[in-house]
């Protein structure tokens, strides 16, 4: 979170897949800097963040509100579940904060994050690292890793102002393991996260500038080894150590600023990042939390995309069939021609099929779907809107899925199947989570179905059948695409 005179630019939008729809920008007080990774206790979900508190989401992820307890102030922190217990660590001071390189990171426990439970209750810290003003390395902005392959806890540290380090603590009591020396696997970054995929082992690093509102040039860039200890490489072979990194996300849209990244795995398939921004245009320039899908490209992560309200095909990914009305086709009449254009004959466009061709012939009740051919007809024609005032999930709403230019809604029923109803009525059956999965396609889930608590998607079992199933991340039979 520290100042670093450089001559980077401001980063402009990484592409199509970083383009933001501020409609569906986090809701509520989102205001934070340095975030937490994003930690779930007793169906909350929690963040903090420096100087002490943090965030509170109650309804899944979507709106934050202050109210997070962390003592101690500082700068920084992160936080990670192990066991049935939750390690914070935080910077005390130091990484060039007024005028000083010394600092300290420290850590300690609590058995929930809930500070109006029972249970709520932090250890006293304990110092895991230092820095002095002399010293090539600012113990400042802690992440956290516990090995999934070995078990061991890794903390990795440090500033612009000198080296990145990792050293290695105790899972049981959060200290530093005795003797543990620390290791130099970085430079050029700060606000640095661990985290572990595939057999790779990811530091994940901020580049740029901080704390200068809407002209910070903050972004997140990462490297990879087959060791904890390192190297870490970037994609064109540079070591971090050199000063490489690959870009995982820069400004984009309304927002500028990405740091602090944190990762959050959902289940096989859904992956959520985690960061502030240094300022939303949107928001006055303040620094907010940020959450966004979570690819994977390559075994290289990426930031996915905020799903944008509009109307799309929604094309199944198991055989390119689009989800439909099941109702009869209608030909648009047309003159009979050659195939081939004849001399003299003049051209005139041929108008498209509109809603109003056909919906009079439609039925009044309910409507199935299934799947078919994609010929840009009004049965094929989807608008995805966000729903206000209903909670939400991980960085996103829930949307209402409906047939352009009409009410007629998506909706799961109790037998597990799906239809549409003739009308919208904000039931949970008719809402919808949509979710970005770490290969760029798509999981689309009813927020209830109606006579069961089982989570369901809607999935294709035939090319041309849909219906509601159990989410299979390596079965195409559960992925969509949303075409414009």
């Amino acid at each position: 979170m520290k100042q670093k005179n450089c001559l980077w630019g401001l980063l402009l939008a990484l592409g199509a897949t970083l383009l933001c729809n501020n409609a569906n920008a986090q809701i509520g007080e989102p205001f934070i800097h340095d975030p937490a990774t994003l930690a779930e206790c007793d169906g909350k979900w929690y963040t903090f963040g420096t100087g002490g508190g943090g965030l509170i989401s109650e309804d899944g992820g979507w709106t934050w509100h202050s109210g997070a307890v962390r003592p101690g102030g500082g700068a920084a922190p992160d936080v990670l579940k192990i066991g049935d217990r939750y390690l914070v660590s935080y910077s005390g001071t130091g990484g060039g904060l007024g005028g000083t390189h010394r600092g300290q990171v420290l850590t300690m426990w609590n058995k929930t994050l809930d500070p109006n439970s029972p249970d709520f209750k932090y250890t006293e810290p304990v110092v895991v690292a230092e820095s002095e003003d002399g010293d090539d390395c600012d113990a400042i902005d802690p992440g956290l890793l516990l090995d999934p392959t070995t078990g061991r806890l890794w903390l990795s540290y440090g500033t612009y102002f000198g080296n990145i380090r990792i050293v290695e603590l105790d899972p049981k009591t959060g200290k530093r393991v005795e003797g543990n020396e620390a290791i130099n696997v970085g430079i050029d970054c700060e606000a640095t996260d661990l985290i572990y995929r595939n057999g790779w082992y990811y530091l994940l690093g901020t580049h740029g500038t901080c704390c200068d509102g809407v002209n910070s040039t903050y972004n997140i860039v990462c490297g990879r080894s087959r060791s904890i200890e390192g190297p870490y490489i970037d994609n064109t072979g540079r070591t971090m150590i050199q000063g490489g990194g690959k870009m995982v996300i820069a400004a984009h849209g309304k927002v500028v600023g990405p740091g602090h990244f944190g990762r959050t795995v959902v289940e096989d398939g859904v992956e959520k990042m985690s960061c502030h921004f240094e300022a939303d245009f949107e928001q006055g320039g303040y620094s907010v939390l940020g959450i966004r899908p979570l690819l994977w490209k390559n075994d290289w992560p990426i930031a996915g995309e905020v799903f944008k309200e509009g109307t799309y095909e929604i094309e199944s990914e198991r055989h390119g069939y689009a989800l439909e009305l099941a109702i009869d086709f209608k030909r648009i009449e047309q003159q009979r021609r050659w195939f081939r254009h004849q001399e003299g004959e003049e051209i005139k466009p041929i108008p498209m099929q509109t809603l109003n061709d056909v919906i009079n012939e439609w039925p009044k009740g309910e409507i199935g779907v299934r799947n078919g051919d994609f010929m840009v007809r009004p049965h094929q024609l989807w608008t995805i809107t966000a729903v206000q005032n209903v909670g939400g999930f991980l960085g996103q709403p829930y949307y209402k899925i409906t047939i352009a230019g009409t009410n007629r809604a998506l909706a799961a029923t109790s037998n597990g199947e799906v239809t549409t109803v003739p009308e919208y009525n904000g039931a949970t059956e008719q809402l919808w989570q949509i979710d970005q999965l770490t290969d760029g396609t798509y999981r689309i889930m009813p927020k209830e179905v109606p006579g069961t608590k089982s989570r369901l998607c809607l999935m294709s079992i035939a090319d041309s059948t849909p219906t509601l199933g159990v989410f299979d991340f390596n079965s195409d039979n559960c992925k969509w695409n949303f075409k414009k």
